[in-house]
């Protein structure tokens, strides 16, 4: 028996650091939404772990402990055989090994039929947002989980192909206290919610483009295309637009791979 799996892109509507706790943890506020892109995983009971992985970009993933899908099966306690199918690009921004990770836990919850006992935050800051799946306010260093309404949003997500650590981003903040997010609009107020963006930040953005400059160039690109909003994703480098319609997505996304082919440009919706 095998449990097939969906690890969809994760994508930080708005990033604000708003402190950084005695043992280094940084304090976080952060919307998350997800896409309906991402990678696919195939989870069965196996004497022994293995991971095997295809797609393309599964050039450079490990296929042993240093995979954070590995350590999630030994977080749950139970020996998998994991098959990776991997669409998302690396150290992106946008989740794909928490969201891997996540899968994974939850596909082995549905596969032993009992839940994790162990706390999922242990893997990182983004996996227990990424077991929900869902758009959610996120806080603290990633513990702190409320449910919010927000209606679908069509968005092109664009990486230039180049990674970006997350610690060499948060090492690169100069200012690690920032204003907190202001309260979120209702969800039946679309032009409210393109204001209370627009008013709202990614704090890793700056850092992000000082590590690697051709961030702004994407930015600028994407503004060019009169999105309502363009930001910069999680520590970087996938930068996202939001459009009123999917035809103007569309139309944005084409334009995108036509000017830039080298770049990863994908149209998608995020809930």
């Amino acid at each position: 028996m095998a449990i097939e799996v969906f690890a969809p892109a994760k994508i930080n509507l708005t990033l604000h650091v708003t402190g950084q706790r005695p043992d280094g943890y940084h304090l976080l506020e952060s919307l998350v939404v997800f896409a309906d892109i991402g990678d696919q995983l195939r989870v069965s009971k196996s004497d022994e772990m293995q991971i095997t992985v295809d797609g393309p970009f599964a050039q450079g993933v490990p296929t042993d402990q240093r995979n954070l899908c590995w350590r999630a099966a030994e977080l749950f306690g139970e020996t998998v055989s994991i098959h990776l199918t991997k669409n998302l690009p690396h150290a992106a921004g946008i989740g794909g090994g928490s969201s891997d990770a996540a899968a994974v836990l939850n596909a082995m919850e549905q596969l032993f039929e009992w839940p994790c006992s162990a706390s999922a935050l242990s893997l990182g800051a983004d996996v227990p947002v990424c077991q929900r799946g869902r758009a959610t306010l996120m806080s603290g260093i990633g513990e702190t989980l409320s449910e919010t309404d927000i209606r679908p949003l069509d968005a092109v997500l664009v990486n230039p192909r180049v990674d970006v650590p997350t610690p060499q981003v948060f090492k690169g903040l100069t200012t690690k206290n920032n204003p907190a997010m202001t309260p979120m609009p209702a969800p039946d107020q679309n032009h409210a919610l393109w204001h209370w963006l627009a008013d709202q930040r990614n704090d890793l953005q700056a850092p992000a483009v000082a590590a690697q400059p051709i961030i702004a160039e994407v930015l600028a690109t994407l503004a060019s295309l009169n999105p309502q909003i363009a930001r910069m994703s999680g520590s970087g480098a996938t930068c996202f637009a939001l459009f009123e319609t999917r035809t103007q997505r569309d139309a944005a996304a084409q334009t995108l791979k036509q000017r830039n082919p080298e770049w990863w440009v994908e149209p998608t919706t995020l809930t």
